[in-house]
C-alpha cells in the first residue's frame, strides 16, 4: 500500500494528511500553527512543517509528497539561500498604490487601457496582493534589499525547496533548484499561462532587475526527492489544490464560504477580465481556474446570530422557517466594503421593511440570501468570461449548514454537492502526489450529499430572490447599471 502525503501551508496552520494512494483514505494527520500577521519569516512556515509532519508519524515510509501554499506570498533569496528579509504576505495591503501604479504605467496614463494590458498579457489586473506589487514596494522602500535579491519564490516553492534539503547558506547554485507549478506562478503578476513563461519586462520595472525564478513543473512532473527518496511533486496554490480535492471538473463551480467568499471553476481557457473582478488564475491539472473574491460571507450569518441572541445552527433554522424571499426583505451585506461587485467604502443596508415582514425568521433568511446573491454577482463575472455552470460544489465552514446548501440550490438554481467536511487544500495536495507517483490523476471517492432544487411552494421563485436583490444593489448603487 504506497503512501502519499499532501500538505497545506495556509496563512493560519500548516496541515499534513498522509493518505493511502490508491483509495485516498486516509491514514495518519498532523497540524501546527503558523504565527498571526501579514508580514511573517519563512522559518516559522518551516518550523510549523516539521512540527506538523512530526505529529503526522513522519514522511519516512511516504512514496511522494506535495505542497499547497498561500498564493502570492513574496518569499525572497539572496546568493546563498538566505531570506532577504520577512515575506511579504497576499493580505499586506501596503503594496496598494504600487498595483495602481503599475496599471496606470502599462496604459500610458489611462488606467482603463492598463487594465486591457494586463488581463491580456497574465489574465490578472494588478492588485495588492499579487507578488509584483509587492516587488516594486521592497525596491522603492527597501533599495538595499532589493539589490540582494537573487531569486524570488512563492511559500509553497520556498518550503518544497526546503524539503528537498536546500535552505540557508546551500549556496547560488541551489537557487536553481527552485521550482513550482503553474497555478501558483499564475498568481505572481510577472507570469503568462497561456504562454507558460515568465514575464522579464514585469520584473524590470518592479524588482529593478531579473532574479532567478523557479522551474515550472507540468502537473505530474517532479523535479526534487527528500533526502530519503520520497518524490516531491509540483504542488500548487491553495485554491488550486482546493479543486482538486473536491474532484472538480470543467462545468463544475466551487462556492467557499469562509470569513470571506471565493467562486471559481475549471476552464479550458483563461480569463481575461479587464475589470478586475475575475482573476485569470491557472488550476493544478493544466487548465484555468478563473476566480473571484467577496470580502463578506460568514461573518455575515455570525452577526446576524448574535443579533438575533441564537447561534448558526439557529440561524439556519429560523431561516427555512421563512419563504423564499423573506417576505420582500432584502440585506445588501457590504458590512465591510465589497469587492465583487468593486465597492471598497460601501456598507450593509436592509430594505423591504415593513411591520409585517421584520421578524427574526425573515432577517435570518435575507441575511443567507444576500450572501448567496453576491456569491452569484460572482458566478455572473465567471459566467462572462465564458465558464458554464453545471454544478455547484459548496465547501467551507459555512456549507455544514442545512439552511445555507438549501438557500444556495434554490437561489443559483442549480443542484448543489456538498463534500464532508475536510482540509480540502491538502487532500488536493495528497491527490497531485498520487498523480505524481502512478503517472495520471485518479479521482478518489469523495464522501457528498447533493441538495437539489427547492420543489415546495414559495411565495417568490428563486429567481425573483436573485433579481429583486439585483434591483435593490442597483438602486443603492448607481455605479453598478
Amino acid at each position: 500500500m504506497p503512501l502519499v502525503a499532501g500538505i497545506d501551508s495556509s496563512t493560519q496552520s500548516c496541515k499534513v494528511l498522509v493518505k493511502d494512494a490508491i483509495t485516498g483514505r486516509l491514514v495518519r494527520h498532523g497540524k501546527a500553527s503558523h504565527p498571526s500577521g501579514s508580514e511573517i519569516h519563512p522559518e516559522h512556515w518551516w518550523s510549523a512543517f516539521q512540527e506538523a509532519t512530526a505529529a503526522a508519524g513522519g514522511l519516512d515510509d511516504v512514496a511522494a509528497v506535495s505542497i499547497a501554499g498561500q498564493q502570492h506570498g513574496m518569499v525572497c533569496l539572496d546568493s546563498s539561500g538566505d531570506v532577504v528579509r520577512p515575506a511579504l504576505l497576499w493580505d499586506d495591503t501596503r503594496t496598494a498604490n504600487d498595483a495602481r501604479e503599475l496599471i496606470l504605467e502599462a496604459g500610458d496614463g489611462d488606467f482603463e487601457a492598463g487594465a486591457h494590458h494586463w488581463a491580456r498579457t497574465t489574465g490578472t489586473v494588478p492588485v495588492a496582493s499579487l507578488t509584483a506589487t509587492k516587488l516594486r514596494w521592497l525596491a522603492r522602500h527597501e533599495p538595499e534589499n532589493a539589490r540582494r535579491v537573487a531569486a524570488v519564490c512563492l511559500p509553497h516553492d520556498w518550503l518544497s525547496w526546503r524539503l528537498a534539503g536546500y535552505g540557508p547558506g546551500s549556496g547560488p547554485r541551489s537557487l536553481e533548484k527552485l521550482y513550482t507549478d503553474r497555478s501558483d506562478a499564475s498568481g505572481t503578476g510577472y507570469f503568462s499561462a497561456s504562454r507558460g513563461a515568465y514575464l522579464a519586462d514585469v520584473l524590470e520595472r518592479t524588482l529593478g532587475h531579473v532574479p532567478s525564478l523557479p522551474t515550472v513543473l507540468a502537473p505530474l512532473e517532479f523535479m526534487g526527492e527528500t533526502p530519503a527518496g520520497t518524490l516531491i511533486g509540483p504542488g500548487a496554490g491553495d485554491n488550486a489544490a482546493a479543486a482538486l480535492g473536491v474532484n472538480a471538473a470543467v462545468g463544475d463551480v466551487v462556492i467557499s464560504l469562509g470569513t470571506s467568499g471565493t467562486v471559481f471553476a475549471v476552464s479550458e481557457v483563461q480569463a481575461a477580465d479587464a475589470s478586475g473582478l475575475v482573476a485569470g488564475f491557472a488550476d493544478a491539472t493544466g487548465k484555468y481556474l478563473p476566480l473571484v473574491c467577496t470580502l463578506n460571507a460568514t461573518t455575515v450569518f455570525d452577526v446576524t446570530a448574535q443579533l438575533l441572541g441564537t447561534d448558526l445552527p439557529g440561524l439556519g433554522e429560523l431561516a427555512l422557517s421563512a419563504p423564499a424571499g423573506s417576505h420582500g426583505l432584502t440585506l445588501i451585506p457590504y458590512f465591510e466594503g465589497e469587492r465583487t461587485p468593486n465597492l471598497p467604502d460601501a456598507t450593509a443596508s436592509l430594505h423591504g421593511m415593513t411591520l409585517g415582514n421584520y421578524t427574526p425568521a425573515n432577517l435570518a433568511r435575507a441575511s443567507i440570501e444576500a450572501i448567496i446573491c453576491s456569491l452569484a454577482d460572482g458566478l455572473a463575472a465567471l459566467e462572462a468570461q465564458g465558464v458554464t455552470a453545471r454544478k455547484i460544489i459548496l465547501v467551507g465552514g459555512g456549507a455544514k449548514s442545512p439552511a445555507v446548501q438549501q438557500i444556495t440550490a434554490d437561489v443559483l438554481g442549480l443542484s448543489v454537492i456538498v463534500p464532508a467536511l475536510s482540509e480540502y487544500v491538502a487532500d488536493g495536495a495528497a491527490r497531485q502526489a498520487a498523480a505524481v507517483l502512478r503517472r495520471q490523476f485518479i479521482e478518489w471517492p469523495l464522501d457528498a450529499k447533493q441538495v437539489m432544487l427547492s420543489t415546495c411552494g414559495t411565495v417568490q421563485t428563486p429567481s425573483n430572490v436573485l433579481a429583486r436583490y439585483r434591483e435593490q444593489t442597483k438602486a443603492s448603487y448607481p455605479s453598478l447599471r
